[in-house]
């Protein structure tokens, strides 16, 4: 599936009065191969032609703006970082990040649904030139060495911060407050994540095993909590808050004990496209500075997870 994002309507206006943003120093492994101002590494066409005047839009690579589009790798059944809405559109945190960066860009980005284990995939293979789904930055991820980075390591725009939750029936009948008391229970969460990482690492710590019911998609892990196949959830923080907030009008699930390991999602990146890469964090810099980022999050009760800077590499 396919399909371009939009913004919300009373965003609509706030990347109107983007003002341009010097590209960012990054903490983490940010690499030194952006252009940094040299005449003879101009673009053949200025972003004036593609609808910008940012610098951001001058980092761009040709072929992006030749193709006027970001092709966006993204595993769509994440509320609310990214889903399809009543209305049959994609919407959620990283859709409406993703059209703000568009619009300093002066590219469109677009959207397409894959399965998450198979989405570094997918990007190394041609099919996405980024991914936005949520996914955790980390060293192993960089490197290519996760289960899920077959095909090869990514860059990563560090652009929200969240740590998993569990998420258990309303009234919590098991008494669980923490990862500890997850031993003896059979606990779902989504394939390839670090939240089922966080069940295989917790297994060490287990007299009586954890059962694990791992589902390709997260949607399918709150339905075996719902119809009580699974006793907890082990899903990202801003996941679990949505479905206590909004599940059978907030009166089927709840959220229990601290958030575990906050660590940034990133746009993950190929290793070689260091000018997509320099030029997303440049114009993730500047919605962050301009107020655009923080309205988004605002509109979906994510300022939790807010960053300041726009980092690349962050993850360890």
């Amino acid at each position: 599936m396919i399909a371009s994002t939009t913004r919300r309507s009373r965003l609509a206006a706030v990347g109107a009065f983007a003002v341009g943003a010097l590209l960012l120093s990054a903490c983490g492994d940010q690499t030194d191969d952006a252009d940094n101002g040299d005449e003879s590494a101009a673009p053949e066409s200025s972003a004036e032609e593609n609808g910008s005047t940012g610098a951001a839009a001058d980092l761009l690579p040709q072929d992006i703006r030749d193709a006027g589009e970001v092709v966006v790798g993204s595993d769509i059944a994440y509320a609310p970082i990214e889903f399809i809405d009543e209305n049959d559109e994609i919407a959620g945190v990283d859709p409406d990040i993703a059209a703000a960066l568009g619009e300093v860009l002066g590219v469109e980005f677009t959207f397409e649904n894959g399965t998450f284990d198979g989405l570094v995939l997918g990007m190394n293979n041609g099919r996405y030139d980024i991914i936005m789904s949520a996914m955790t930055d980390t060293r192993e991820r960089q490197e290519g060495a996760s289960a899920d980075a077959e095909g090869g390591g990514a860059d990563f725009v560090n652009y929200f911060q969240a740590g998993s939750a569990i998420l258990v029936e309303a009234g919590n009948p098991e008494g669980i407050q923490s990862v500890d008391d997850l031993c003896g229970l059979t606990v779902a969460a989504q394939r390839g994540t670090a939240n089922e990482t966080l069940i295989e690492e917790q297994q060490a710590s287990c007299d009586e095993e954890i059962d694990p019911l791992i589902s390709d998609v997260d949607s399918e892990s709150i339905t075996n909590l719902q119809n009580g196949r699974a006793q907890a959830v082990i899903t990202d923080y801003p996941v679990a808050l949505y479905n206590e907030l909004t599940a059978g009008g907030g009166e089927l699930f709840e959220v229990t004990g601290d958030q575990i390991d906050a660590a940034p999602y990133g746009i993950a990146v190929p290793k070689e496209e260091t000018e997509l890469r320099d030029a997303l964090q440049a114009a993730l810099q500047e919605i962050i500075d301009n107020g655009t980022y923080g309205e988004i999050l605002a509109e979906w009760n994510a300022e939790a997870g807010a960053i300041e800077e726009a980092t690349v590499n962050a993850g360890e």
